[in-house]
């Protein structure tokens, strides 16, 4: 390796630990004041470096949150990417690993959940550099892809009734959302509420029953009665 390339590594592994103490410093003042009352001096500050120094790696407070919320969202799609090829569940128990699956991606981190969801609601996404939201973008997509991919499987495999996979995959999303803006809107009254698990997984059986085929509920039966 030459010095020039090892310099530019140097360089490189340089920024990313940086941006990462940014970030991880953004996620204490997020969960502290809320992105809302947040600003980029307050992260600053809490990375222990000048604004201006924090503007070299980010350009504003939505795309130091973006960041955050890819880290979310990266940790979605592995989960589901790894459930989607798990061959020894078929579609329905699949969907049925969504409750789990989500769950703990609840627990990943709510409140940067929570606001990743208004952040894709407002017009927060054109404040961002094109690459990060592109990537925000495709990741989402991605997972609603698998989503769909999952459905279609248990379709073909005489699971589920046949309807359109893409809608079934909204339902699930906005299932997810809804639950997740909805138990934080109650913890905001009373922290000690958290219903998400149990709210949710009620959610996804009530899915599952309306969409499976009554030849798969009907052999579900059976081998309950044996």
């Amino acid at each position: 390796m030459g010095i020039s390339e090892r310099k530019k590594r140097e360089k490189e592994s340089q920024q990313k630990r940086r941006q990462a103490e940014i970030l991880d410093a953004a996620k204490r003042v997020f969960h502290r004041k809320g992105y809302s009352a947040a600003t980029v001096d307050d992260i600053a500050r809490s990375a222990e470096l000048s604004p201006a120094a924090l503007y070299l790696y980010f350009k504003n407070k939505d795309d130091i949150y973006v960041s955050l919320n890819l880290q979310l969202l990266n940790y979605l799609f592995e989960r589901l990417s790894a459930l989607e090829k798990d061959k020894g569940l078929n579609a329905d128990k699949k969907v049925e690993a969504l409750k789990k699956l989500f769950y703990d991606v609840f627990c990943f981190d709510h409140l940067i959940l929570v606001n990743l969801f208004h952040l894709q609601a407002s017009d927060g996404l054109q404040n961002l550099p094109p690459e990060r939201a592109d990537r925000l973008n495709e990741i989402a997509s991605s997972c609603l892809r698998i989503l769909s991919s999952i459905l279609e499987e248990g379709m073909n495999q005489g699971l589920f009734n046949r309807h359109h996979p893409t809608a079934l995959a909204d339902i699930i999303w906005s299932t997810f959302t809804g639950t997740v803006l909805w138990e934080e809107s109650k913890r905001m009254v009373n922290p000690e509420k958290n219903f998400f698990k149990e709210t949710f997984g009620l959610a996804i059986d009530l899915f599952r029953k309306s969409i499976q085929a009554q030849r798969a509920v009907g052999s579900s039966a059976a081998c309950g009665r044996l």
